[in-house]
């Protein structure tokens, strides 16, 4: 007698890819701490000690999500007549892609320069616009490196307020108590009594696009 085989769907090969789109998928519904080998792993129907053929550890795991979210930033061929607004449309993207996912962001600022090779590709192309631009090399590669830590710290700070890491009745309290002791002090810090509001009151887009603005008028007024 034949007897029915299992209605359960075949296994899928584990591998590289599969492991970082996992992750990914529970970095979505979560947050960074909670991707771990074991939770992954789970969601593999397998056990950890599987994954280590593939990946060496969970730094390395969030390494390879970063990575793979860098690749799905388009960067545009250079045009030397629309660069600043090509690096614009970049760092936008980028912030885009770094606030999606909870934490994210934190993983290019606490490990080493990302190398992967998604992270290559993007750096190539965002080095080429910049130097597209007419900038000297020294200025482009700063302005690289500047960049790309301007991006993922706002993102830091963004994700961290959307996942509620930053509790805003904390923030509003110690802006309270902040407010208070410079008003009591008002001829100690004119300068904060005057701006601290503006600062409160701006949103991080707004943030973000200035600090944006500024960094590329001073590229451009860089240029020989």
């Amino acid at each position: 007698m034949t007897w029915p085989r299992s209605s359960r769907p075949a296994r899928r090969s584990l591998n590289q890819d599969l492991i970082v789109d996992t992750a990914l998928e529970l970095l979505g519904k979560g947050d960074l701490e909670s991707v771990s080998m074991r939770r992954v792993a789970q969601e593999l129907g397998t056990g950890a000690a599987s994954l280590y053929a593939h990946v060496a550890n969970k730094d390395e795991l969030h390494e390879l999500m970063l990575d793979r979210l860098l690749g799905t930033i388009p960067v545009p061929t250079p045009d030397p007549a629309r660069w600043e607004e090509q690096l614009r449309e970049v760092a936008r993207a980028q912030l885009s892609v770094l606030t999606s996912y909870p934490g994210i962001a934190r993983v290019g600022m606490e490990t080493t320069v990302p190398t992967g090779p998604s992270a290559l590709r993007h750096g190539e192309g965002i080095l080429a616009l910049l130097r597209a631009g007419g900038l000297p090399d020294r200025v482009a590669a700063l302005a690289f490196d500047t960049l790309a830590l301007w991006c993922a710290a706002f993102a830091v700070e963004v994700s961290a307020a959307r996942s509620g890491e930053i509790d805003p009745d904390e923030v509003t309290r110690r802006s309270e108590q902040i407010g208070a002791y410079v008003s009591q002090r008002a001829a100690e810090f004119p300068n904060l009594l005057t701006l601290g509001p503006t600062l409160g009151a701006t949103p991080p887009q707004e943030r973000f696009e200035f600090g944006l603005n500024v960094f590329l008028a001073g590229l451009a007024a860089s240029k020989p």
